[in-house]
């Protein structure tokens, strides 16, 4: 399942880290990409340990607890400190799929990477190029997102990032452990979820909608791994 969220961020929080990241040292981003990775990765990180990405990461992860839709698609187990990166002058980022496992910076900790996320920090028109191109059962699918909005599809699918012809793609990137592994179960909570919501709203929670509501804690339930 991959899934457009709307305004993670506020358009004064894209401005803050715009700025906060404008003056930041930015470093090769093969430093943090095995030999695979390394041959196709042409772009420019922020290394993981950095005081700025710390402090952005942090604003992301709040913005996230504070989104339900990203909850319901999501069902967070663990989130890993978000991290940036930059697009330009012809940089890409070569066909490849995300690593199944990785370290959460400073806690000695690893993480299962069921969901991935790009978090647009760019608008569309700052910048030529640059689509972040997801590959599926369902063929291929190109993303370019307003500042702000945030794409989460599974870590599972190959992916790349298309040269930036001009001007620059910034954005954040990270991984998240589901408390539901499958992404075929996930898929199947958030549309009973979404449609549990959209029933309330016309309804109220009358017996039938208690019902549906019983029988998705019952499958989250069954799922879930704690």
């Amino acid at each position: 399942m991959m899934l457009h969220i709307p305004e993670v961020l506020t358009a004064a929080e894209v401005a803050f880290i715009r700025q906060e990241l404008a003056g930041a040292d930015w470093v090769d981003g093969k430093a943090t990409v095995g030999e695979q990775g390394a041959k196709v990765k042409r772009n420019r990180q922020l290394p993981e340990s950095s005081p700025v990405t710390i402090r952005l990461g942090e604003i992301i992860l709040a913005a996230l607890k504070k989104n339900p839709l990203f909850f319901a698609a999501a069902l967070p187990k663990t989130t890993i400190p978000p991290l940036f990166n930059s697009y330009e002058g012809g940089e890409h980022y070569g066909l490849h799929v995300d690593g199944s496992v990785r370290a959460v910076p400073g806690t000695g900790l690893s993480i299962r990477t069921d969901l991935s996320s790009t978090l647009f920090l760019s608008a569309p028109e700052e910048y030529e190029g640059g689509e972040l191109v997801v590959v599926d059962t369902y063929g291929m699918h190109e993303v370019k997102l307003p500042a702000g909005d945030l794409i989460l599809y599974p870590s599972t699918s190959l992916h790349r990032v298309e040269p930036v012809s001009s001007g620059a793609r910034v954005c954040s990137f990270f991984w998240t452990q589901s408390m539901v592994r499958d992404d075929w179960q996930r898929s199947l909570l958030f549309e009973l979820d979404q449609n549990i919501s959209s029933l309330r709203g016309k309804l109220g929670d009358t017996e039938e909608v208690l019902g549906l509501t019983g029988h998705y804690h019952n499958l989250l339930r069954q799922w879930a791994e704690l």
